[in-house]
């Protein structure tokens, strides 16, 4: 239990970090976005197949397969409701800085919140589950995985708050409160996966589905927006070869 508290609070804390430095350094380069992210998105796929979906099919087995498919699918719907209600990460994570320029509504600043802490709670499931399934290496890989993506992600979404003239202290709190949903998924993926291990295979692949979800909707095509697609492609088969590696030593 005492590694699942300092994974979940060390998964969250990474947007807090990714934030911190995001005031230090101000706007990132495009180019150098696009590699972080692409990289981060090269170790979210390998985590989400090697940490959460095939160690799911393995546990269903050839007659049961589609539990996975079927809780792959509900996590990328899930995903896909939730985007039908906030606006899309890659309009506000600092890809459209314009659009935010002069918006100092509170509703707006709300919804900037409630789409980070929807990607952000499965994430953190996706943290929980594998530590719930009592496979600590494969849940050590994908909480490094999410933490890795989620310094990027803390460090980009600094600055539109603060040109939408959201003040420095607010956007720290912003940033602390959308790490914290991340601490809460983990804390219920641990608990749901201990409880009934007759879900874990779905509860494995939905997190799994969440993740796959995000890297194609929102990562992919954010680092391809700038001409540096070629870098970023190389950048996420790089990650995913780190953790792949990682994978097979851990």
């Amino acid at each position: 239990m005492q590694l699942v508290i300092i994974t979940a609070f060390g998964v969250g804390g990474a947007t807090v970090l990714g934030a911190l430095i995001g005031f230090l350094v101000g706007n990132i380069p495009h180019k150098w976005n696009d590699i972080i992210l692409g990289f981060a998105a090269g170790i979210m796929l390998a985590a989400a197949v090697f940490g959460l979906i095939l160690p799911a099919m393995e546990t269903v087995g050839a007659p049961g397969i589609w539990i996975p498919a079927a809780g792959i699918l509900c996590g990328a719907l899930f995903l896909n409701a939730a985007d039908k209600f906030t606006p899309h990460l890659h309009n506000i994570t600092g890809m459209d800085r314009e659009a935010h320029k002069n918006n100092k509504s509170l509703n707006k600043v709300m919804l900037f919140v409630m789409a980070i802490a929807i990607h952000n709670l499965p994430e953190g499931l996706a943290a929980g589950v594998g530590f719930g399934a009592g496979d600590t290496g494969n849940a050590i890989a994908v909480a490094f995985g999410i933490a890795l993506q989620n310094i990027p992600e803390g460090m980009v979404i600094i600055s539109p708050l603060v040109l939408s003239g959201v003040s420095k202290k607010r956007t720290f709190l912003i940033a602390s409160f959308t790490g914290l949903i991340e601490v809460v998924g983990t804390f219920i993926g641990f608990f749901a996966a201990s409880v009934s291990s007759a879900v874990l295979p779905f509860l494995l692949s939905f997190a799994g589905g969440t993740m796959l979800y995000v890297i194609s909707d929102e990562m992919i095509p954010e680092t391809h927006m700038h001409d540096y697609d070629r870098l970023a492609t190389y950048a996420l088969l790089l990650g995913f070869i780190v953790m792949m590696v990682m994978d097979s030593l851990f």
